[in-house]
């Protein structure tokens, strides 16, 4: 028996993935398949802004310009993001101690300064630090234990530093500071961690990088909940080309934006008769 009806899970992408999936809910919302109307949302770093922008009820066209996300981006450090995942890589190491030897990357240099600045910076984009009251859930990872956490409205954890912790991948932004422990990006716990959504009649589940990890993983997941509806939505053709090969390009946030609004045409055809509830079927 279901616990509930609809689930949203939203996926890791940096920069440009929050662009596009930001532009892909605002095209589905006004093509009347609002996300935001789930029963639980999941976020997960670039999801987890996207997640709160849609359980908060926020204004998704304001972000169509980069120029809120581009105040107060930390400094990317390529070297060390490298060595995340060639750890990442590794798969003779257990995953709690491939997590824990991130967190050691992670934690190598701390600097106050940036920790602010990204937490300024969420504020800037999510628009609210107040939690939603619709069930919205949020992942993040210990950096010192490597051990996961899942955040909701009844944590104690703001919001905004909630969102930033989820969407600080080492080597691109700094672990964030949450009550004296310090907590890096959550897709380090299970990439999209479709299984929070257990219990869910139907789920969507929204990949900005789906087409550069395998399959099998998200697949082994979804099948373990067991929805009767699923649905996986990554980027089409000409969203991969708007995206390009840097996550953290800003240059691309208004390109991968259209390009979601874009792909929301033909998306929502797929949506609506899998997202409408009782009272839509009429």
């Amino acid at each position: 028996m279901r616990a509930f009806d609809r689930a949203l899970v939203l996926g890791p992408g940096g920069t440009v993935g929050t662009a596009w999936m930001t532009g892909l809910a605002h095209g589905l919302r006004r093509n009347g398949v609002d996300l935001g109307a789930a029963d639980l949302i999941v976020g997960t770093s670039a999801g987890a802004i996207v997640g709160a922008l849609l359980a908060t009820g926020q204004d998704l066209g304001r972000l169509a310009s980069s120029a809120r996300s581009a105040a107060h981006r930390p400094k990317a450090d390529a070297q060390r993001t490298g060595a995340v995942f060639a750890v990442l890589g590794d798969r003779s190491l257990e995953p709690g101690e491939a997590r824990r030897r991130v967190g050691r990357l992670a934690l190598e240099s701390i600097d106050p300064q940036a920790d602010q600045a990204l937490i300024a910076g969420r504020a800037a984009l999510i628009g609210t630090d107040a939690w939603p009251e619709q069930r919205l859930l949020i992942t993040a990872v210990d950096a010192t234990t490597g051990e996961p956490v899942v955040w909701d409205r009844d944590s104690g954890v703001p919001l905004v530093h909630a969102v930033a912790a989820s969407s600080a991948f080492p080597g691109a932004a700094p672990p964030v500071a949450v009550d004296g422990r310090r907590y890096m990006d959550g897709a380090l716990r299970s990439g999209s961690n479709a299984d929070l959504a257990t219990g869910a009649r139907r789920l969507i589940v929204i990949e900005p990088m789906a087409h550069l990890f395998p399959r099998e993983p998200l697949a082994q997941q979804l099948a373990a909940i067991g929805a009767d509806t699923v649905v996986t939505i990554g980027p089409d053709p000409a969203s991969v080309r708007a995206l390009g090969s840097d996550p953290g390009d800003l240059a691309a946030w208004e390109p991968a934006y259209q390009a979601g609004l874009h792909q929301a045409d033909e998306t929502a055809g797929r949506l609506r008769s899998a997202w409408r509830t009782a009272v839509d079927a009429g």
